[in-house]
């Protein structure tokens, strides 16, 4: 256990201020606030007026994912690059994940503000190079400048949730976060479909400069917080060996991920080279960020239980949520026939009770502590991914779409209180390194996610292909998306075999999903300590 850790202290049971816990020194360092003393924070007022700048941040990097998706034909039909529009995708993805714990470190170094300003600039910047693209490749380079500085806007907007508000009004804001999500995820593919069919593929991009100018402007207006520690010396100590290692090392590892078994065979040899490349850097940034002043990647974010253990069940999270947000779609259009609209709300009706839920999670944790809401909440998911299989084939649209909004509600039980948890586990100096790892374990657990339930899928229905007692089917898994389309081209065993093969591939795939909820129970219950070690500038009654 690292110094300073302890199983003390959680709000559960009333929250009294004389809990003990949390890093040794915690009272000394200045926290981020709307213009507050140090261990405070703003006053209610000044906290409203910068709900509206975190929000409106959190929107570009929410839009931006399933405003282009629904653009992807225009784009290519315009510039071309069938071939590799993925990397439309993947690049963005990338640059985000492997950036995050740069700018957590950096927003612990400088504080919230400068990098938020930057990342904030950096997404126009990329959008506007974005609108300007004149083909394929130049359109993905920019989209790796925009995933810069999406990185450094999600990181920092979900730290300064945990600046700016105490602890009890924090579920209100996080849950504003998720609703931001939630409406993005319905109105991002109705919007990118209107621009491109009315207007012109680039004002997906455009559109983007008049809120992002508006979220800087009120940053600048409405964000204040005293500035962030100094070394000893006065000025700022930089890992950039560290920084420049791990955004090697998980750019490669990412690639592999996010290539295999697409772009090349699992065991070819540029996935050998990938993963061997990325495991030989992952021990130059240990030794690195082992002999570094101010590390990128400090070793407390996995000494300490409580992080380490959020760090795991987040990293699960990542993988799990891949079931839902990648295959329900394929599930609702492929096997019950659906269009495309009526696909995507199956599976957003989950983003409906997830802020709900979260909002609601903290008279539950308030009463039980973080680690056994966050465990009740998985737990159910677990159940709930695992009804899956019960569904008939063919389901009616309503039964997935119920197990989608049940879903949303028990991850929003889960999540929240993990982020609010070990948020109040730390002081203002390391809330950024800590939000950073955070979201770095669930974006790389999203990637494996994509990769291992991708594999899985591909080899059920090739299976069933094999093995299929009629005839006329697709001879290659390439071929089973363009017989889904036309099944008019198929006999009716065949089309009815093939979707049956689509829904059981995504079946085993839930499974996986609920096998990754457990694996996060597992870690919250076995690693976290009972009550997290909460500081006591957090506690309120």
């Amino acid at each position: 256990m690292d110094a300073g850790e302890s199983t003390g202290g959680d709000i559960a049971g009333g929250g009294t201020a004389g809990g003990t816990g949390g890093p040794a020194g915690a009272t000394g360092a200045p926290r981020g606030s709307l213009g507050a003393a140090p261990g405070e924070t703003g006053g209610p007022d000044r906290r409203r007026g910068v709900a509206a700048p975190l929000m409106l941040g959190m929107a570009l990097v929410a839009l931006d994912g399933t405003i282009v998706a629904t653009a992807v034909p225009q784009i290519v039909g315009d510039l071309g690059g069938f071939a590799v529009f993925s990397w439309l995708f993947s690049g963005y993805l990338l640059a985000v994940t492997v950036t995050l714990p740069v700018y957590g470190k950096l927003s612990d170094t400088f504080g919230r503000k400068p990098v938020l300003l930057f990342g904030m600039s950096l997404f126009l910047l990329g959008s506007l190079l974005c609108a300007s693209a004149w083909n394929m490749a130049a359109l993905i380079a920019f989209r790796v400048v925009q995933g810069l500085g999406g990185g450094a806007i999600q990181g920092t907007v979900q730290t300064l949730a945990g600046d700016l508000y105490p602890l009890k009004e924090r579920p209100r804001i996080q849950a504003r976060l998720s609703t931001v999500w939630a409406v993005s995820a319905v109105a991002g593919p109705a919007v990118g479909g209107l621009l491109a069919a009315y207007a012109d593929w680039r004002w997906i991009f455009l559109i983007n400069a008049p809120i992002g100018a508006l979220a800087i402007w009120l940053v600048l207006r409405r964000l204040t917080e005293p500035a962030g520690p100094r070394a000893a010396d006065g000025r700022p100590r930089i890992d950039w060996a560290g920084a420049l290692g791990v955004f090697a090392c998980g750019g490669l590892l990412l690639t592999a991920l996010v290539q295999g078994g697409v772009a090349w065979p699992w065991l070819s040899a540029p996935s050998l080279a990938l993963l061997g490349g990325s495991a030989l850097l992952a021990g130059v940034v240990v030794v690195v960020e082992r002999r570094a002043a101010e590390p990128i990647l400090p070793g407390w974010v996995w000494r300490r239980r409580t992080i380490a253990a959020v760090n795991l069940a987040m990293g699960a999270l990542g993988l799990l949520m891949v079931a839902p947000m990648v295959f329900m779609p394929t599930y609702a259009q492929s096997a019950l026939g659906l269009g495309p609209i009526a696909a995507g709300l199956v599976m957003s009706v989950m983003t409906l009770s997830w802020p709900v839920s979260a909002a609601l999670s903290q008279h539950v944790y308030r009463r039980i502590g973080f680690r056994n809401t966050a465990a009740l909440g998985v737990g159910l998911a677990a159940l709930i991914l695992s009804s899956f299989l019960f569904l008939p084939q063919p389901a009616q649209p309503w039964q997935p779409a119920l197990i989608m909004l049940l879903l949303g509600g028990a991850l929003g039980l889960f999540q929240l209180p993990l982020v609010v948890g070990v948020q109040s586990t730390v002081e203002w100096s390391e809330r950024g390194t800590t939000t950073a790892s955070v979201l770095f374990c669930r974006q790389v657990g999203q990637s494996v996610g994509a990769a291992l339930f991708g594999a899985v899928a591909n080899a059920t229905i090739a299976a069933r292909l094999a093995d299929a007692p009629v005839g006329g089917l697709p001879a290659h898994l390439d071929g089973v998306a363009r017989a889904l389309d036309a099944p008019a081209d198929l006999s009716p065993g065949a089309a009815a075999y093939l979707r049956e093969a689509v829904a059981t591939a995504v079946e085993y795939v839930h499974l996986g999903a609920a096998g990754a909820a457990v694996l996060a129970l597992l870690a919250l219950l076995l690693i976290a300590p009972r009550r997290f070690p909460v500081l006591p500038e957090h506690r309120d009654s």
